[in-house]
Protein backbone atom coordinates (compact mmCIF):
# COMPACT_ATOMS: atom_id res chain seq x y z
CA UNK A 1 0.00 0.00 0.00
CA UNK A 2 1.44 3.38 -1.00
CA UNK A 3 0.87 6.77 0.65
CA UNK A 4 -1.89 7.89 -1.75
CA UNK A 5 -3.87 4.69 -1.18
CA UNK A 6 -3.43 5.03 2.58
CA UNK A 7 -4.68 8.63 2.50
CA UNK A 8 -7.70 7.64 0.42
CA UNK A 9 -8.55 4.85 2.87
CA UNK A 10 -8.00 7.25 5.79
CA UNK A 11 -10.42 9.80 4.34
CA UNK A 12 -12.99 7.07 3.70
CA UNK A 13 -12.63 5.85 7.28
CA UNK A 14 -12.87 9.35 8.74
CA UNK A 15 -16.01 10.17 6.80
CA UNK A 16 -17.79 6.84 7.13
CA UNK A 17 -17.02 6.28 10.82
CA UNK A 18 -19.55 8.98 11.67
CA UNK A 19 -21.77 9.01 8.61
CA UNK A 20 -24.16 6.01 8.80
CA UNK A 21 -22.82 4.16 5.77
CA UNK A 22 -20.42 1.63 7.39
CA UNK A 23 -16.76 2.57 7.58
CA UNK A 24 -15.61 -1.07 7.64
CA UNK A 25 -17.77 -1.90 4.63
CA UNK A 26 -16.42 1.01 2.61
CA UNK A 27 -12.85 0.18 3.58
CA UNK A 28 -13.32 -3.36 2.29
CA UNK A 29 -14.85 -2.07 -0.94
CA UNK A 30 -12.02 0.46 -1.35
CA UNK A 31 -9.39 -2.22 -0.80
CA UNK A 32 -11.03 -4.39 -3.44
CA UNK A 33 -11.09 -1.51 -5.93
CA UNK A 34 -7.50 -0.48 -5.15
CA UNK A 35 -6.35 -4.07 -5.44
CA UNK A 36 -5.21 -4.43 -1.83
CA UNK A 37 -3.94 -7.99 -1.35
CA UNK A 38 -3.46 -7.83 2.42
CA UNK A 39 -4.36 -10.95 4.34
CA UNK A 40 -7.29 -10.54 6.78
CA UNK A 41 -5.01 -10.00 9.80
CA UNK A 42 -3.02 -7.22 8.10
CA UNK A 43 -6.19 -5.66 6.74
CA UNK A 44 -7.73 -5.65 10.21
CA UNK A 45 -4.62 -4.05 11.73
CA UNK A 46 -4.77 -1.11 9.34
CA UNK A 47 -8.50 -0.78 9.98
CA UNK A 48 -7.91 -0.66 13.74
CA UNK A 49 -5.32 2.11 13.33
CA UNK A 50 -7.78 4.20 11.32
CA UNK A 51 -10.49 3.61 13.91
CA UNK A 52 -8.06 4.85 16.55
CA UNK A 53 -7.68 8.09 14.57
CA UNK A 54 -11.43 8.66 14.45
CA UNK A 55 -11.70 7.88 18.17
CA UNK A 56 -9.30 10.75 18.80
CA UNK A 57 -11.36 13.05 16.59
CA UNK A 58 -14.44 12.09 18.64
CA UNK A 59 -12.68 13.15 21.83
CA UNK A 60 -11.76 16.47 20.24
CA UNK A 61 -15.34 17.19 19.14
CA UNK A 62 -16.82 16.15 22.51
CA UNK A 63 -13.94 17.46 24.63
CA UNK A 64 -16.27 19.61 26.78
CA UNK A 65 -18.64 16.71 27.44
CA UNK A 66 -15.73 14.37 28.21
CA UNK A 67 -14.20 16.94 30.58
CA UNK A 68 -17.54 17.31 32.38
CA UNK A 69 -17.85 13.53 32.67
CA UNK A 70 -14.39 13.21 34.20
CA UNK A 71 -15.05 16.11 36.56
CA UNK A 72 -18.37 14.60 37.62
CA UNK A 73 -16.84 11.17 38.23
CA UNK A 74 -14.29 12.63 40.63
CA UNK A 75 -17.12 14.01 42.75
CA UNK A 76 -17.78 10.39 43.76
CA UNK A 77 -21.55 10.92 43.80
CA UNK A 78 -24.54 9.24 42.17
CA UNK A 79 -24.82 12.09 39.67
CA UNK A 80 -25.68 12.33 35.98
CA UNK A 81 -22.04 11.93 34.97
CA UNK A 82 -21.68 8.65 36.86
CA UNK A 83 -24.98 7.36 35.46
CA UNK A 84 -23.94 8.25 31.90
CA UNK A 85 -20.55 6.58 32.35
CA UNK A 86 -22.19 3.42 33.66
CA UNK A 87 -24.52 3.37 30.66
CA UNK A 88 -21.48 3.62 28.38
CA UNK A 89 -19.87 0.70 30.19
CA UNK A 90 -23.07 -1.36 29.96
CA UNK A 91 -23.35 -0.64 26.23
CA UNK A 92 -19.81 -1.95 25.73
CA UNK A 93 -20.46 -5.39 27.23
CA UNK A 94 -22.11 -7.07 24.17
CA UNK A 95 -19.32 -5.95 21.81
CA UNK A 96 -16.62 -6.99 24.28
CA UNK A 97 -18.16 -10.44 24.70
CA UNK A 98 -18.55 -10.95 20.94
CA UNK A 99 -15.05 -9.62 20.28
CA UNK A 100 -13.42 -11.93 22.82
CA UNK A 101 -15.39 -15.08 21.99
CA UNK A 102 -15.48 -14.73 18.21
CA UNK A 103 -12.31 -12.79 17.41
CA UNK A 104 -11.02 -15.22 14.77
CA UNK A 105 -14.41 -15.46 13.09
CA UNK A 106 -14.69 -11.67 12.96
CA UNK A 107 -11.22 -11.34 11.44
CA UNK A 108 -12.21 -13.74 8.69
CA UNK A 109 -14.98 -11.35 7.60
CA UNK A 110 -12.35 -8.74 6.68
CA UNK A 111 -10.34 -9.09 3.50
CA UNK A 112 -12.45 -9.12 0.36
CA UNK A 113 -15.88 -10.40 1.49
CA UNK A 114 -17.66 -8.07 -0.93
CA UNK A 115 -20.89 -10.09 -1.11
CA UNK A 116 -21.22 -9.98 2.69
CA UNK A 117 -20.55 -6.23 2.69
CA UNK A 118 -23.23 -5.65 0.07
CA UNK A 119 -25.86 -7.63 1.97
CA UNK A 120 -25.06 -5.90 5.26
CA UNK A 121 -25.28 -2.47 3.59
CA UNK A 122 -28.84 -3.35 2.63
CA UNK A 123 -29.55 -4.15 6.29
CA UNK A 124 -28.13 -0.73 7.22
CA UNK A 125 -30.36 0.91 4.61
CA UNK A 126 -33.48 -0.65 6.13
CA UNK A 127 -32.49 0.42 9.67
CA UNK A 128 -31.88 4.02 8.60
CA UNK A 129 -35.19 4.21 6.74
CA UNK A 130 -37.08 2.91 9.78
CA UNK A 131 -35.33 5.37 12.08
CA UNK A 132 -36.02 8.32 9.80
CA UNK A 133 -39.75 7.66 10.06
CA UNK A 134 -39.69 7.39 13.87
CA UNK A 135 -41.10 10.22 15.98
CA UNK A 136 -38.64 12.46 17.77
CA UNK A 137 -38.89 12.80 21.56
CA UNK A 138 -36.90 14.26 24.44
CA UNK A 139 -36.29 10.85 26.01
CA UNK A 140 -32.85 10.16 27.51
CA UNK A 141 -30.87 6.93 27.28
CA UNK A 142 -31.90 4.56 30.08
CA UNK A 143 -29.91 1.63 31.45
CA UNK A 144 -32.13 -0.85 29.59
CA UNK A 145 -31.73 1.21 26.42
CA UNK A 146 -27.95 1.02 26.85
CA UNK A 147 -28.11 -2.79 26.73
CA UNK A 148 -30.17 -2.83 23.53
CA UNK A 149 -27.98 -0.19 21.88
CA UNK A 150 -24.94 -2.20 22.93
CA UNK A 151 -26.32 -5.29 21.21
CA UNK A 152 -26.80 -3.31 18.00
CA UNK A 153 -23.19 -2.15 18.28
CA UNK A 154 -22.01 -5.74 18.62
CA UNK A 155 -23.92 -6.75 15.49
CA UNK A 156 -22.37 -3.78 13.68
CA UNK A 157 -18.94 -5.40 14.02
CA UNK A 158 -19.83 -7.09 10.73
CA UNK A 159 -18.42 -5.14 7.75
CA UNK A 160 -21.25 -3.39 5.95
CA UNK A 161 -23.43 -2.68 8.97
CA UNK A 162 -22.83 0.90 10.01
CA UNK A 163 -21.96 1.17 13.71
CA UNK A 164 -23.20 4.74 13.98
CA UNK A 165 -26.18 3.94 11.78
CA UNK A 166 -27.15 0.87 13.82
CA UNK A 167 -26.72 2.50 17.22
CA UNK A 168 -28.35 5.82 16.29
CA UNK A 169 -31.22 4.05 14.51
CA UNK A 170 -31.76 1.73 17.46
CA UNK A 171 -31.73 4.70 19.84
CA UNK A 172 -34.22 6.69 17.75
CA UNK A 173 -36.51 3.65 17.39
CA UNK A 174 -36.43 3.36 21.19
CA UNK A 175 -37.74 6.93 21.34
CA UNK A 176 -34.50 8.61 22.41
CA UNK A 177 -33.90 12.24 21.42
CA UNK A 178 -31.90 12.36 18.17
CA UNK A 179 -29.18 14.65 19.52
CA UNK A 180 -28.76 12.53 22.65
CA UNK A 181 -28.73 9.42 20.45
CA UNK A 182 -25.88 10.78 18.31
CA UNK A 183 -23.89 11.87 21.36
CA UNK A 184 -24.25 8.47 23.04
CA UNK A 185 -23.46 6.61 19.80
CA UNK A 186 -20.23 8.48 19.19
CA UNK A 187 -18.97 8.34 22.76
CA UNK A 188 -19.83 4.69 23.44
CA UNK A 189 -17.34 3.38 20.87
CA UNK A 190 -14.32 5.33 22.13
CA UNK A 191 -13.51 3.03 25.11
CA UNK A 192 -13.91 -0.01 22.85
CA UNK A 193 -11.43 1.31 20.30
CA UNK A 194 -8.87 2.25 22.94
CA UNK A 195 -9.37 -1.13 24.58
CA UNK A 196 -8.84 -2.92 21.26
CA UNK A 197 -5.65 -0.95 20.60
CA UNK A 198 -4.34 -1.72 24.09
CA UNK A 199 -5.14 -5.42 23.73
CA UNK A 200 -3.42 -5.66 20.35
CA UNK A 201 -0.34 -3.79 21.57
CA UNK A 202 0.02 -6.01 24.64
CA UNK A 203 -0.54 -9.20 22.66
CA UNK A 204 1.90 -8.15 19.93
CA UNK A 205 -0.72 -8.27 17.17
CA UNK A 206 0.19 -4.80 15.92
CA UNK A 207 3.54 -5.40 14.24
CA UNK A 208 4.58 -2.71 11.79
CA UNK A 209 7.46 -2.99 9.37
CA UNK A 210 9.53 0.13 8.76
CA UNK A 211 8.19 0.35 5.22
CA UNK A 212 4.60 0.55 6.57
CA UNK A 213 5.11 3.42 9.02
CA UNK A 214 4.79 6.29 6.52
CA UNK A 215 1.62 5.08 4.71
CA UNK A 216 -0.04 4.08 7.98
CA UNK A 217 0.81 7.48 9.49
CA UNK A 218 -0.60 9.22 6.41
CA UNK A 219 -3.79 7.20 6.68
CA UNK A 220 -4.02 7.99 10.39
CA UNK A 221 -3.76 11.76 9.83
CA UNK A 222 -6.25 11.68 6.94
CA UNK A 223 -8.76 9.71 9.04
CA UNK A 224 -8.37 12.11 11.98
CA UNK A 225 -8.97 15.26 9.93
CA UNK A 226 -11.85 13.75 7.94
CA UNK A 227 -13.35 12.48 11.19
CA UNK A 228 -13.44 15.98 12.68
CA UNK A 229 -15.47 17.25 9.74
CA UNK A 230 -17.76 14.23 9.50
CA UNK A 231 -18.59 14.18 13.22
CA UNK A 232 -19.80 17.79 13.21
CA UNK A 233 -21.72 17.22 9.98
CA UNK A 234 -23.42 14.07 11.26
CA UNK A 235 -24.63 15.72 14.46
CA UNK A 236 -26.30 18.40 12.34
CA UNK A 237 -27.84 15.84 9.96
CA UNK A 238 -29.28 13.71 12.77
CA UNK A 239 -31.00 16.77 14.25
CA UNK A 240 -32.59 17.51 10.87
CA UNK A 241 -33.80 13.91 10.35
CA UNK A 242 -31.92 13.33 7.10
CA UNK A 243 -31.19 9.62 7.56
CA UNK A 244 -33.32 8.58 4.58
CA UNK A 245 -30.71 9.99 2.20
CA UNK A 246 -28.09 7.71 3.70
CA UNK A 247 -30.55 4.82 3.51
CA UNK A 248 -30.82 5.32 -0.25
CA UNK A 249 -27.05 5.61 -0.59
CA UNK A 250 -26.43 2.38 1.37
CA UNK A 251 -29.01 0.56 -0.75
CA UNK A 252 -27.38 1.71 -4.00
CA UNK A 253 -23.84 0.83 -2.88
CA UNK A 254 -25.10 -2.45 -1.42
CA UNK A 255 -26.63 -3.57 -4.70
CA UNK A 256 -23.53 -2.47 -6.63
CA UNK A 257 -21.32 -4.46 -4.23
CA UNK A 258 -23.50 -7.54 -4.59
CA UNK A 259 -23.43 -7.23 -8.38
CA UNK A 260 -19.65 -6.79 -8.35
CA UNK A 261 -19.19 -9.86 -6.13
CA UNK A 262 -21.42 -12.06 -8.28
CA UNK A 263 -19.76 -11.01 -11.54
CA UNK A 264 -16.17 -11.46 -10.33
Amino acid sequence: MDIIEAIILGIIQGLTEFLPVSSSGHLELAKAILGDTSVPEESLTFTVVLHFATALSTLVIFRKEVAELIKGLFQFKWNDELKFSLKIIISMIPAVVVGLLFEEQLESFFGGKILLVGCMLLVTAVLLLMADKAKNTNKKVSFSNAVIIGISQAIAMLPGISRSGATISTSVLLGIDRTKAARFSFLMVVPLIFGKIGKDVLSGDLNFQSSEIIPISAGFIAAFLAGLLACKWMISLVKKSKLSYFSLYCAIVGFIAIGYALLN
